[in-house]
């Protein structure tokens, strides 16, 4: 019996205590969760955001579904891909996933 009442007095003495740690450690979670996952996410989406808005006349470009071609026209929301000689398709900015390296696509 004597075990039992000192756990029990345990218990009770520090109940505000439980939910101080509890706070602290939602608290460095989340700081784990926002580096670990918001944060590069973030920044990725930057990268992207420059790389649209620095596309200009033939640049060399992967679309959306693999599609990949010269810039031929760029619009404030719409660039045109030439794709093939004489053939050119209107696809969105956003569409873009990738500025290929200068000479990656044959003439």
């Amino acid at each position: 019996m004597p075990l039992i009442s000192s756990a029990y007095a345990q218990a009770a003495g520090s109940p505000g205590g439980a939910g101080m740690e509890m706070i602290v450690v939602l608290g460095v979670m989340f700081v784990i969760m926002y580096f670990l996952t918001i944060r590069p996410q973030q920044k990725r989406a930057k990268e992207h955001r420059a790389m649209i808005d620095a596309l200009q006349k033939g640049d060399e470009v992967l679309a959306a579904g693999g599609i990949a071609g010269r810039v031929s026209k760029v619009d404030d929301s719409y660039i045109a891909l030439e794709i093939a000689q004489g053939v050119e398709i209107r696809v969105q900015k956003a569409s873009v996933q990738l500025l290929l390296p200068k000479g990656t696509l044959k003439s």
